[in-house]
């Protein structure tokens, strides 16, 4: 007798001592598989099969798609427990790695953000081009992520107040704030260099059909690579880093909670990464005065 994947998982969700915090995120977790798969019976369900499953989950960031493979790994583990299954298909799995185009990046990584020499050359690099003047401005000054401001309308952008709102990982919204510098980039570049038939704050036209649309990812990255190319001080700089390099220098002049929704983090250890980048920059510091001061 054959035993389907709804029926294991159903038996796996009712197991006695579950937390209901954890049976709900199990149940969200497991219902985009039971979908595709509820009805297949557990023992003709193969590795590559469920390897492709995890590799289609392209809307989720790393951790949570780290999150659903360890759910449906336990899954497995169940079944082989329960005597349904021989082996886990999915042992030893390897997890997705950290997208670094996209931000992500490993908790053992280094956090990349800009020092104020390279904020000041970029700058520089940057002010002959009014719309990636702008846009550099918006992800210094606001700490948003590129994929979040490149999705913005004009008419979300409040000028008067310097605020708009954006649709964060998790379909979270947040407010975000941008400085008065800021505010002079984004109207020269609104004033001069915007396209109009388009309802995207940063537009772009095609060279040859001249149609109008919305700023790609791929079109800022290129523009990007091309400006800081100019200098040597700029070499592997980041887009991503100047969200970085926001939450670097505003750690220590607000609350961490407070930090956090403006960065729209999930998760508070995420903020609380930056606290480690400012307690290695102060001990830099510390021990270079100390070096100066034994010479003495």
């Amino acid at each position: 007798m054959t035993t389907t994947l709804a029926a294991i998982t159903t038996a796996f969700l009712e197991r006695p001592g579950l937390a209901k915090r954890t049976l709900r995120s199990y149940e969200s977790t497991l219902l985009p598989l039971l979908q595709e798969y509820g009805h297949t019976p557990v023992e003709i369900l193969t590795r590559q099969a469920l390897q492709d499953y995890l590799n289609g989950l392209t809307n989720l960031s790393y951790t949570t798609h780290h999150r659903h493979q360890a759910i449906i790994q336990a899954l497995f583990n169940f079944a082989v427990e329960q005597g349904h299954l021989k082996v886990n298909p999915i042992a030893r799995l390897k997890r997705r790695k950290p997208n670094r185009e996209m931000g992500e990046y490993g908790t053992d990584e280094v956090i990349r953000y800009l020092t104020p020499e390279q904020l000041k050359i970029l700058y520089q690099v940057v002010a002959s081009d009014l719309r990636m003047n702008a846009l550099v401005h918006l992800l210094h000054r606001t700490g948003a992520r590129i994929d979040e401001i490149l999705a913005l309308d004009l008419e979300a952008v409040n000028s008067d107040q310097r605020k708009f709102q954006v649709l964060g990982k998790g379909n979270k919204q947040r407010w975000c704030f941008y400085s008065e510098d800021a505010a002079q980039a984004m109207n020269r570049y609104l004033k001069y260099d915007r396209h109009v038939g388009c309802p995207a704050l940063f537009t772009a036209q095609q060279p040859f059909t001249l149609r109008v649309s919305r700023m790609s990812y791929r079109t800022a990255h290129q523009c990007w690579s091309d400006l800081i190319a100019q200098r040597p001080e700029l070499e592997k700089v980041r887009m991503h880093d100047l969200r970085h390099t926001f939450a670097t220098e505003r750690v220590g002049l607000m609350g961490i909670e407070e930090l956090r929704a403006l960065m729209g983090h999930q998760s508070i250890q995420t903020t609380l990464r930056y606290q480690k980048v400012t307690s290695q920059r102060a001990e830099t510091v510390a021990q270079n005065a100390l070096s100066l001061l034994s010479q003495h």
